[in-house]
């Protein structure tokens, strides 16, 4: 009985954890699609600004994309440790 129940444990944290690594994959997968959006509006506003704008947006996409793979590696950990 006790068998079954840590089985039932142990398979409800690995699908936190799946679920956790899925909606911080979809969440910077929305961020970074609203950054570009934002950007090209900006850049099709004033065409003058382009570089600064696009550099600033590479920037931003970046730290978007380093949150959402620290999460992602904070779910595999906790599916494994």
């Amino acid at each position: 009985m006790l068998a079954l129940i840590l089985a039932a444990i142990e398979g409800t944290l690995g699908l936190g954890a799946c679920l956790g690594a899925a909606i911080a994959a979809i969440g910077a997968g929305l961020g970074i699609g609203k950054i570009g959006g934002a950007a090209m509006e900006a850049i099709a506003r004033q065409p003058e600004s382009a570089g600064d704008i696009r550099s600033n947006m590479i920037v931003i996409a970046a730290l978007v994309e380093g949150v959402a793979l620290f999460a992602v590696i904070v779910c595999v950990l906790s599916l494994f440790l």
